[in-house]
C-alpha cells in the first residue's frame, strides 16, 4: 500500500438538515487501494461522498481535520479533476438517443450531450478506453436501449476518460438484474487492471470481490469494523454489521449469502 493518503479524515461530524449523517468519523484512504464500504440502507455510506463532492460539510471543532490530496482549504474543482463519482442520478441525465461512444465523448467537455466536431486526440481517446474496456458491443448503440447493466458500465467508463485519480461508485448495483450484475462486476474488475483508486459505496454483498484489498463497515452513521477482506467477510461480521442471521460462503473471487 501506498503512503499517499487521498482522504485523511480524523474526528469529523456532519449534518444533512439538523439530522447527524456522519459520526466522528476517522479514517485515511490511501494510492492504490480499492475499497468497499458496505453498510445497511441509512448508515451514512453517500453522506461520505457527500463530504468528498462538498455537497455537505464538517463541523468545525477542536483537534479535527478533513483532508482531500493533503489539503484542508479544498479546492472544489481540483476535487472535480482528480475525483470521478458514479451514482444513479448520473442515469436521468444522459439522452436515450445518445450513442455509447458519445456519451464517453461527451465526458471529456463536461456535458451530456454529442459534442459536434471534436476534437481527433478525443476521438483517439474514447476509441482507446472503448479497446481497454472491451465496449465494442455497445460501442454503437443507443443508451436508451441498452441493460441496466449497460448503462451502468457505459456512465463508468464515461467517468473514467479523464483519467481520474479516484473513481467513486455509489451504490453500482442499485435496481439492475442477475445477468446485469455479473457483467457490471467483470467490468468493475478491469478496472482495477487499469491502476485506478476505486472506492465502492455498497449494501449489496454480492459485488464484492477479491480483487478490492480493503472493507469498511459503515453502521449507524459510524466505522464499524474495518479491514482486509479476508478478515472482515465472514458470518458473524455481516450479522452484526446488518442485523440479521445468515452464513456467509466463501468462493474463488467472492462471497454468497445463504439464510441461516
Amino acid at each position: 500500500m501506498s503512503n499517499n493518503c487521498w482522504l485523511d479524515a480524523k474526528n469529523i461530524t456532519a449534518y444533512k438538515q439538523d439530522y447527524k449523517v456522519i459520526k466522528n468519523l476517522s479514517i485515511k484512504l490511501f494510492d492504490n487501494e480499492r475499497i468497499i464500504i458496505l453498510g445497511p440502507n441509512g448508515a451514512g455510506k453517500s453522506s461520505i461522498v457527500d463530504l468528498i463532492n462538498r455537497n455537505i460539510y464538517p463541523l468545525v471543532k477542536k483537534d479535527s481535520h478533513f483532508r482531500i490530496f493533503n489539503e484542508e482549504l479544498i479546492d472544489i474543482w481540483k476535487v472535480r479533476k482528480h475525483i470521478s463519482t458514479v451514482n444513479n442520478e448520473v442515469k436521468s441525465r444522459i439522452s436515450k438517443y445518445l450513442k455509447v461512444k458519445d456519451i464517453l465523448l461527451s465526458g471529456l467537455y463536461g456535458r451530456f450531450c454529442k459534442i459536434n466536431n471534436p476534437k481527433k486526440e478525443d476521438l483517439h481517446k474514447v476509441e482507446e478506453l472503448i479497446e481497454k474496456m472491451f465496449l465494442y458491443d455497445i460501442a454503437d448503440k443507443k443508451f436508451g436501449y441498452l441493460s441496466d447493466g449497460e448503462k451502468q458500465i457505459s456512465i463508468i467508463a464515461r467517468a473514467i476518460i479523464n483519467k481520474p485519480k479516484v473513481l467513486i461508485l455509489d451504490e453500482p448495483s442499485v435496481n439492475i438484474d442477475l445477468k446485469s450484475r455479473i457483467l457490471l462486476i467483470k467490468k468493475i474488475q478491469n478496472l482495477s487492471e487499469l491502476g485506478i483508486n476505486i472506492l465502492c459505496i455498497t449494501h449489496d454483498i454480492s459485488i464484492i470481490t477479491k480483487d478490492y484489498n480493503r472493507v469498511i463497515f459503515l453502521k449507524d452513521s459510524e466505522i464499524f469494523k474495518d479491514g482486509k477482506p479476508s478478515e472482515m467477510m465472514n458470518s458473524e461480521n455481516i450479522n452484526k454489521l446488518f442485523g440479521i442471521n445468515i452464513k456467509l460462503i466463501e468462493n474463488s473471487d467472492s462471497w454468497d449469502v445463504v439464510r441461516g
